[in-house]
């Protein structure tokens, strides 16, 4: 009988380490959460319940559900309306907005990385007898980083004046999801295959986006952005290919890996791309961040309850206080983060905010070559010349289409989807 009992409790523990049984089971929780919301949703609007509702609740349901405001343009126009501001600055202005924007990016998301791969990757605790442990649930880690973001977003609202909320609450769900989607899979594909390949597929995911762009928000982009596009994948690409140090280890990858790196693609494509066309409704950065991490909180919270893993995790915690702090610095790092995210996409656009998180893999591996000496092969100095020049490629195109709609009439400017 004990011998059966340990095999039992062993192909538990199996079932449960397996990422597909733990994704189905995490799709379950967010599940129990989105199909009540969903029928909810369609009672209201079939009862029209904003012409007949009345009582405490109709404002809340109505901000939830069917908003406050009308989007600040046609359709059509998604990046026109939501960056407005941008259209009218002037190139220097616009130049320093994106220097702010990337080099925010760059110091929150190094050092996330880095902390990223020393908590999926290492153990906890290990001593010269003990060999220590490894915290295995990356959605905890996701709502921690979540929880913080929502509480930063909510105070930096609650003491500044920002502009009337329009939009329907629910469609803030749909990112959220893709988003806690996207970022666990970025976790568990780290327990799979290493990270350099982990590195490779997200510097080459600028396509994807464009792809998803034209599907979720119906853009059409200039050929001169898809070749920029294709040249920075390419040229990261080289770079960081002929920069790994150690390639005789970088190529062990996992089909597992490969399908969870897949995941994390597709789901963040959508996530900047649905970002991008909420941004239609009259918002500032800071209410998208909060929005959006309402719902990741409520949906991760209610998944790791579902599972009793809320408590597990915080006894992790409690064991191994490097790892709190770890965590704690992972999701300060991801809160503000996020606040550059949305303040990039707002005002550049999904594509050009993809751009600059592929250009962070490539400093990632510069700032390695310079601190530890690992050399810089031809390939890889070739690789970064062909990222720059699509760079300036890029701004010189958007410049000289800014120039030549400023000198067309008003009724000959061409409507520009991009």
């Amino acid at each position: 009988m004990a011998a059966s009992e340990v095999v039992s409790a062993a192909l538990q523990d199996s079932w449960g380490d397996f990422w597909l049984f733990r994704f189905f089971l995490n799709a379950a929780g967010y599940a129990s959460i989105m199909v009540p919301g969903f029928l909810l949703i369609q009672y209201f609007k079939r009862k029209n319940y904003l012409e007949t509702g009345r009582g405490i609740c109709f404002p809340v349901i109505k901000s939830c559900i069917f908003g406050s405001e009308a989007k600040s343009a046609h359709p059509d126009d998604v990046s026109l309306a939501a960056r407005n501001e941008t259209m009218e600055s002037s190139t220097a202005q616009q130049i320093l907005k994106l220097l702010f924007c990337a080099a925010g990016l760059q110091a929150s998301y190094l050092t996330w990385g880095v902390l990223q791969e020393r908590v999926m990757t290492r153990t906890y605790g290990a001593t010269e007898t003990d060999p220590g442990e490894k915290f295995k649930d990356s959605q905890f880690l996701v709502f921690m980083n979540r929880i913080l973001a929502f509480t930063v977003a909510g105070l930096y609202c609650a003491l500044t004046k920002q502009p009337r909320h329009g939009a329907p609450m629910y469609k803030y769900s749909f990112a959220s999801l893709s988003n806690i989607l996207s970022s666990w899979c970025q976790y568990e594909a780290l327990k799979y295959i290493s990270f350099p390949t982990q590195v490779l597929a997200k510097a080459s995911k600028v396509i994807p986006v464009m792809l998803m762009g034209k599907l979720v928000s119906r853009k059409s982009y200039e050929y001169w952005e898809y070749l920029t596009a294709v040249l920075i994948s390419v040229g990261v690409s080289m770079f960081l290919l002929s920069s790994a140090p150690t390639k005789h280890l970088s190529t062990v990858t996992t089909f597992s890996g490969v399908v969870l790196l897949a995941g994390y693609i597709v789901f963040d494509s959508f996530t900047s791309n649905w970002q991008d066309a909420l941004f239609t409704y009259k918002m500032s950065p800071v209410q998208m961040m909060f929005g959006v991490n309402v719902f990741s909180c409520l949906f991760t919270m209610g998944s790791l309850l579902e599972q009793g893993a809320l408590l597990e995790s915080v006894r992790f915690m409690a064991r191994h206080s490097e790892f709190a702090a770890h965590a704690v610095l992972l999701s300060i790092c991801s809160a503000f983060g996020q606040l550059f995210i949305f303040y990039t996409i707002n005002q550049f656009g999904a594509a050009v905010f993809t751009i600059i998180m592929t250009l962070r893999q490539a400093f990632a591996i510069l700032l390695s070559c310079l601190i530890y000496g690992h050399a810089i092969t031809v390939v890889g100095g070739l690789g970064v010349a062909v990222v720059f020049m699509a760079l300036f490629l890029r701004v010189y195109a958007r410049s000289r289409m800014k120039k030549r709609s400023k000198k067309l009439p008003t009724s000959e400017v061409p409507v520009q989807k991009v």
